[in-house]
């Protein structure tokens, strides 16, 4: 079991190094012992603390406090790392964030810091620790498997084309994050986080509730401060869904603005890969860094002119900003669905905006949102209508089939070379990879592979439904959302929506559409995260990036406990698979 086993060895190093490094709180050496969580602190943020970085506080530090140190020379990027895996070693047993740790990972930080030395700085990210998700390809020493034991051993060609572009920008590759497995392509009911390789990875914030997937990994190790910054992929919320439970910002980009070369695929329809960060700035780092044209994927040709020369962290901006600023506000679209709580909680921020200067402009409804919009999250709502032709599940199953066809095929030394092969493989490996439906696969993956025998039936055929159901999602979505961006003529800022009602991402991702949440408050009962997502038309990332900075400029500079605040977690001795999805309102 490679993915265990390198864990268990990085573990036992990460132990020696703890042994013999000591640590400092509040200004005051401690024994490593300290790294345990204290039953006194049980309910508080302090449960998990974390040890400075020699005299750097690293916990919720930014890219450019980072950068300020090693450029003082306070830190290295050596140093950088080994905190980083020391905190790993402290909480990965609890929440598991952290599939496999890069065995290279202190040479390639070593090389940065010679070059730092030598006066070469790539830019704000050199140094800088990054995780990313199991289903983006590196060309190294570690596996790239979507959590699934049918791809352990096999090699990819080459790194993912946003991590060549990152590995260019001087970030240090520090490991592979857990996520729900094959990006939750496999099954329609499973526990959110889990794959068979990686387990159950678990939120900071509560670890008896769904984490958030399925780049569940990705952002519970940013949310936990075991990471500077990570990468996700979405297809339907992958992105969106697991930052904002977790507190942090996700940024999930037009679909074709990052290559998807390398990734192990969806829908080439709908799949993008994202950044998460604790700031807007840090997430928007990651995505100067990792977008652009890339010939491998042919998507991303379309962005040619659409783009802003020399990047989107330009359009950083202040509270200021805001009286510039009208927002939409689709109300019976999204807004109704989401709990009383939420909605409270969400309106004073909403208010804090408008007296900041900005306007709100209430009801500006996605068009036939009545048709489109379902009451909760479900990518087969054309099908539930009896409308099979009007369902994005219709398209990702059959665009399954083909795009991961063609990613096995490039792979060496493996004998899974299709879907064929890959649902075979889960009912030979019953338990571990749960081909059957509980009871008899495996719990977590609780409908077993249900979504894959889906996939399997379309045999990848494009026919007359499948194209009907590509244009229905996609024209609907798109003209609903612009027509919702347009008010008295005029394009309106964006428009904010609650993304813990999964119906708001899954409308932009249909649509292929950007959007960026911010971390906004937690849910009373469980201690999860909620946020406010900016939604905008394709290569609307500046708009998002304006926004989305200025309104989390006047989350941190005023008074104000809407923001993002750090894990308190709930239920850490809980030790249950699968996990719960339930009701998190306190009304």
């Amino acid at each position: 079991m490679p993915g265990f086993q390198s864990r268990k060895l990085a573990r036992t190093a990460l132990f020696l190094l703890g042994a013999l490094v000591p640590f400092a709180v509040n200004g005051q050496t401690v024994d490593t012992a300290t790294l345990f969580p204290l039953q006194k602190n049980v309910g508080t943020d302090t449960l998990f603390p974390m040890p400075l970085c020699g005299t750097f506080k690293l916990e919720e530090a930014t890219i450019d406090q980072m950068q300020a140190a090693m450029e003082n020379g306070t830190l290295t990027s050596v140093e950088l790392v080994k905190c980083y895996q020391l905190r790993v070693y402290q909480t990965d047993d609890y929440i598991n964030s952290l599939l496999q740790m890069n065995p290279d990972v202190l040479t390639i930080a070593a090389e940065r810091d010679a070059e730092r030395q030598a006066g070469n700085v790539r830019g704000p990210l050199h140094g800088i620790p990054f995780t990313i998700k199991d289903n983006i390809a590196s060309k190294d020493a570690l596996e790239t498997t979507a959590g699934s034991w049918a791809l352990v051993g096999s090699i990819v060609p080459r790194d993912a084309h946003v991590v060549k572009k990152l590995r260019e920008a001087g970030a240090v590759l520090f490991g592979k994050a857990t996520l729900s497995e094959w990006a939750d392509m496999r099954s329609n009911n499973y526990s959110e986080g889990y794959s068979g390789r990686g387990g159950q990875c678990r939120s900071p914030y509560n670890f008896t509730v769904n984490p958030g997937g399925s780049s569940s990994g990705s952002a519970v190790g940013v949310a936990a401060n075991a990471i500077a910054f990570s990468l996700g992929t979405e297809t339907d919320g992958s992105v969106i869904n697991p930052a904002m439970r977790n507190s942090i910002v996700g940024f999930k980009p037009t679909v074709g603005l990052t290559s998807r070369a390398g990734v192990i695929p969806e829908s080439e329809h709908q799949d993008s890969v994202g950044t998460f960060g604790r700031t807007v700035k840090d997430a928007v780092y990651a995505l100067d860094a990792i977008y652009g044209i890339d010939p491998r994927d042919n998507y991303t040709l379309a962005q040619e002119g659409k783009t802003p020369a020399g990047g989107y962290a330009q359009f950083l901006t202040t509270k200021d900003a805001l009286k510039d600023a009208v927002f939409g506000i689709p109300w019976d679209s999204f807004w109704v669905y989401a709990d009383p709580e939420q909605r409270r909680i969400l309106k004073r921020v909403i208010c804090q905006i408008v007296a900041a200067g900005a306007t709100i402009v209430n009801k500006t409804e996605i068009t036939d949102y009545e048709t489109i919009v379902g009451p909760y999250w479900n990518w087969d709502l054309g099908s539930s209508r009896g409308y099979p032709n009007e369902s994005e599940y219709t398209v990702v199953k059959v665009d399954f089939y083909n795009n991961i066809k063609s990613y096995l095929s490039e792979l060496e030394n493996t004998n899974v070379k299709s879907l064929e092969d890959i649902v075979r493989y889960n009912y030979d490996n019953d338990g571990s990879e749960g081909g059957n439906p509980w009871p008899l696969g495996n719990p977590a993956f609780y409908s077993g592979q249900d979504s894959f025998l889906a996939s399997l039936e379309t045999l990848g055929i494009k026919d007359e439904t499948y194209y009907q159901a590509l244009n229905f999602t996609q024209s609907k979505t798109r003209k609903g959302i612009d027509d919702a961006l347009t008010f008295g003529g005029k394009r309106l800022s964006g428009l904010l929506v609650p993304p813990d009602v999964g119906q708001s991402y899954q409308i932009a991702a249909q649509a292929g559409y950007p959007v960026v949440t911010l971390p906004v408050g937690v849910h009373s009962a469980t201690g999860m995260g909620f946020g406010l997502a900016i939604m905008q038309t394709a290569y609307g990332e500046a708009e998002l990036v304006k926004w989305g900075s200025a309104i989390e400029d006047l989350q941190l500079k005023g008074d104000t406990p809407y923001k993002r605040t750090l894990p308190k977690w709930h239920s850490y001795l809980t030790r249950n698979i699968p996990l719960l999805n339930i009701y998190e309102g306190s009304d």
